[in-house]
């Protein structure tokens, strides 16, 4: 039987997940919508609002973020915690759909949502590059070869390509050329979007076979349309290559990423809300080989950023402590009681305790992190008191010279009691952590209920396996057969016991000095838990970091690249610095040109002397000679319950439907928080100081002249969107 149990414990602790915590988290969904050329309020009124009036009905929502800036809109939607996240994503499409009427025609693509959330940092970051291959052609390989089957693996909520370089056709106008030749910008564009078309065309049936229609009526290289007949003028034709330039380039030329310094294609990937991070790395990583044979030779494909690599050290070490302390518990036992018999009986009931406890978790479906293998080492000093209770009172009577059957039957019925009552009043103290509600109650609910599990397999173990194992291992020895050793320890043990007597007799006779000592202790007890900080979690040191560069926010793209690169470069010269991926540009990530990302990874913790905070305020002083830009960075945790990326540690939200009286009161707590010396690292996600160029249409000019505000917001984005 217990062979059995321990094969079974066995296998449920080897199918048993692996994790840093227990996965809890709110399912979160994020929605995207690009809308280039626009401008934030545009993005707000047009975009934001119609989205938002269809989230704010979805049941079950928590909390609902948005970010407009210049072209993009991310509105980010919690849910809560008891709400399954494919229940939430159903309502999330549904919102989508009731609100496309309202949103503007010309969207190129339709509000785009993942289940991810935005404030998680990616489990896994690969980089691409190439030295013969240009960086469109990469970024085309990544998006169809790599990202796509990536994101069908279970337990992925996003996989986002980011530095841009999608490759596209770029058509530059020339207004003279056309001003000549008696056309505009917008019959350019119509001549364009009627000249390249990929739709149906039918088919029809012969005598006896049927035929597909097919045709070359799209265009795919800039070749295609140099050679394009866009109008005619007086009776000739005018090509393309006579009014525009038509060049094979990059989508987007306004983002850009690096891997250290080398330019490059990043891949990150994150997981759903819930989904086990090991799990979901673990098929990535199976799945790579498979996905790098479908690249060219010439595409380097490297894992930048990998999050469980310190998950599986820090799960390592646990389980490691949890070995030590099966071991010292097992050489304390031999100290005391002196004989190899007594020894084997708690040394086997300690792991059998702890094996039964695996089997429930499997069928719990908990896994093995932080909080589950902290509660199995707790206890082990659980564990071990039941067996050393039982054990000492059956041994007791073994010396008084009953037979061990007996002694094991009388010393388990007297001593039971007992062990239900500790077992029932140890479970009841955990009782108030099972029913904590939010996310810290699911956190360690898992604690609480393996730590219980543990102590009443202990318990039926110490009533059953403990004096069945005492009846046919423990027999009545006599000191003349005990050895030096025995000796020498008992005689040692009767001088603490007789110094303990002599103490305490001591404390006896000064009861008030005692009962004194007593209350001061309480008191401080009570002061230091007043005094002693207090926070949610420990900042953890998971040898990532992540960090938000911003400058001003007026500055160019090309200025943007440049001091985001020197940036990079000074981080490179620390020595606990490992690597880097870095990126700016206006995307689902970024929000505004002015800010881009930078994640550090560090050497692993062996092969550095600084934790991840000391390494952050040790490079802080050389990122200030950097000019013009502010690099906010925090390590990475594996804990996050926020919804969006903060700069710093500590956020505070302030909400104004006046966006005026917003911005008034959030510059006067910017000025207030300023003055206090303790606080650095100070910013705001209000982006209003950018400079604009505002255009007032004559309306009444307009009209008279037959000119729509239509055809003035058109024209303008065919030039500058």
């Amino acid at each position: 039987m217990m062979a059995a149990i321990m094969l079974v414990g066995l296998v449920a602790y080897l199918q048993l997940p692996v994790s840093a915590l227990p996965e809890v988290d709110f399912p979160t969904i994020q929605i995207v919508t690009f809308y280039p050329g626009a401008s934030p309020d545009v993005m707000a009124s047009a975009v934001t609002a119609p989205l938002e009036r269809q989230f704010g009905q979805v049941p079950g929502l928590n909390q609902m973020t948005s970010i407009s800036s210049g072209g993009s809109s991310v509105i980010t939607l919690q849910f809560s915690l008891y709400l399954s996240i494919d229940v939430a994503e159903q309502e999330v499409q549904a919102s989508i759909n009731a609100a496309q009427s309202y949103l503007p025609a010309d969207l190129p693509a339709p509000p785009i949502y993942s289940k991810s959330n935005p404030a998680d940092a990616p489990i896994l970051t690969l980089a691409l590059t190439s030295k013969s291959i240009p960086l469109s052609q990469v970024e085309d390989l990544a998006d169809t070869r790599l990202a796509q089957k990536i994101s069908q693996l279970s337990g992925v909520g996003l996989v986002t390509i980011v530095g841009g370089q999608k490759p596209a056709v770029r058509v530059q106008a020339n207004p003279t050329q056309l001003s000549a030749y008696g056309m505009n910008l917008e019959d350019l564009r119509t001549a364009l979007q009627q000249a390249s078309v990929n739709q149906a065309k039918g088919n029809f049936d012969g005598k006896d076979l049927s035929y597909q229609i097919d045709a070359n009526d799209q265009l795919v290289t800039s070749k295609d349309y140099n050679n394009l007949i866009v109008a005619y003028h007086n009776g000739l034709p005018i090509k393309l290559s006579d009014v525009a330039k038509a060049v094979d380039g990059a989508e987007n030329t306004k983002q850009a990423a690096w891997m250290n310094n080398t330019p490059a294609i990043i891949v990150n990937i994150q997981r759903q809300p819930g989904a086990n991070i090991i799990q979901v790395v673990d098929r990535i990583t199976a799945r790579l080989p498979q996905l790098k044979t479908t690249l060219p030779p010439s595409v380097d494909v490297q894992v930048l950023t990998d999050r469980t690599t310190t998950i599986r050290a820090s799960v390592r070490d646990v389980e490691f402590e949890l070995m030590l302390t099966i071991a010292l518990v097992v050489m304390v036992i031999f100290l005391f009681l002196r004989t190899i018999a007594a020894t084997i009986i708690p040394s086997v009931a300690v792991p059998l305790s702890l094996v039964g406890t695996f089997g429930i978790m499997y069928l719990l479906g908990y896994s093995l992190d932080n909080l589950s293998l902290m509660a199995l080492t707790i206890s082990t000093g659980f564990v071990v008191d039941d067996a050393i209770v039982m054990i000492e009172n059956i041994v007791r009577y073994i010396e008084m010279g009953e037979k061990p059957l007996d002694a094991a039957l009388k010393g388990a019925q007297q001593i039971g009691f007992t062990i239900m009552s500790l077992t029932i009043s140890l479970v009841a103290v955990l009782i108030p952590l099972l029913f904590m509600s939010d996310i810290v109650g699911r956190l360690f609910r898992e604690f609480a209920v393996t730590l219980s599990v543990t102590i009443l397999v202990s318990a039926v173990v110490s009533l059953t396996l403990t004096p069945m194992m005492c009846s046919l291992l423990l027999r009545k020895s006599s000191e003349e057969k005990q050895g030096r050793v025995a000796r020498f320890s008992e005689h040692m043990f009767d001088k603490l016991v007789a110094f303990y007597g002599r103490t305490l007799r001591w404390v006896l006779d000064r009861r008030a000095a005692t009962l004194a000592v007593a209350v001061l202790t309480l008191v401080m007890t009570i002061v230091l838990y007043i005094i002693v900080p207090k926070g949610f979690f420990p900042v953890q040191d998971t040898g990532v970091v992540q960090g938000i560069s911003q400058a001003a926010q007026n500055i160019s793209f090309d200025a943007m690249a440049a001091k985001q690169q020197e940036l990079a470069k000074t981080i490179l010269t620390n020595s606990e610095v490992a690597s880097l991926s870095s990126f700016i540009g206006v995307d689902g990530i970024n929000t505004t040109l002015n800010s881009g990302r930078i994640l550090i990874n560090l050497k692993p913790l062996e092969d550095r002397d600084l934790n991840a905070s000391d390494v952050i305020r040790r490079l802080q002083p050389q990122l200030e000679r950097v000019n013009d830009i502010s690099l906010f960075m925090q390590p990475v945790q594996d804990l996050t319950v926020e919804d969006r990326v903060s700069r710093t540690q500590y956020q505070y939200t302030l909400e104004d439907p006046d966006p005026q009286e917003l911005q008034l009161w959030t510059d006067r707590l910017m000025n207030k928080l300023h003055s206090i010396p303790i606080l650095r690292d100070l910013a705001t996600d209000q982006q209003l100081a950018g400079t604009a160029v505002a255009l007032v249409i004559d309306r009444v000019t307009a009209a008279r002249l037959g000119i729509s505000a239509e055809q003035i917001d058109e024209t303008l984005y065919d030039a500058f969107g």
